[in-house]
């Protein structure tokens, strides 16, 4: 039972390896997706605006999603930081397309607009859904 337990314990190194390495793209992904985007998503939320959370949300999972697929089907740990970028430029692309699709994006966000809000969200989720299909090599 020891030895079954220590086993398990093996692949704990790599875990906090991915995890440590998710987190980072993660961080990264919120830096440039909040300097790229036109509005304050932290200070649309600290003010209480439900499109700026739910649109910021959509973004969030929108990139852990193909993120995901990236370290599940990585071959190393220099594969998935590559994938990882590959996932935030695809999500930063859907924005400005989402941004292109109805027009004044970033205005009805900070404006409060819960339909803006969520049509961005429901476009990044959907291509973070599909990144991360195209993604099982």
């Amino acid at each position: 039972m020891l030895d079954t337990a220590l086993n398990s314990l093996h692949g704990l190194p790599a875990f906090a390896t991915y995890f440590a390495l998710a987190l980072l793209l993660l961080m990264i992904f919120v830096r440039c997706y909040t300097w790229l985007t036109p509005h304050d998503e932290f200070g649309l939320i600290r003010a209480n605006n439900p499109a700026a959370a739910i649109a910021f949300a959509g973004a969030f999972i929108g990139f852990a999603w193909p993120l995901s697929s990236a370290i599940t089907n990585s071959l190393s740990l220099l594969d998935c930081a590559i994938w990882g970028a590959v996932a935030l430029l695809v999500q930063l692309i859907a924005f400005f397309i989402s941004s292109l699709l109805l027009k004044q994006l970033p205005k009805r966000i900070s404006d409060g607009e819960l339909a803006a809000g969520i049509f961005s969200a429901g476009c990044s989720i959907a291509i973070g859904m599909l990144n991360a299909a195209c993604m099982s090599y």
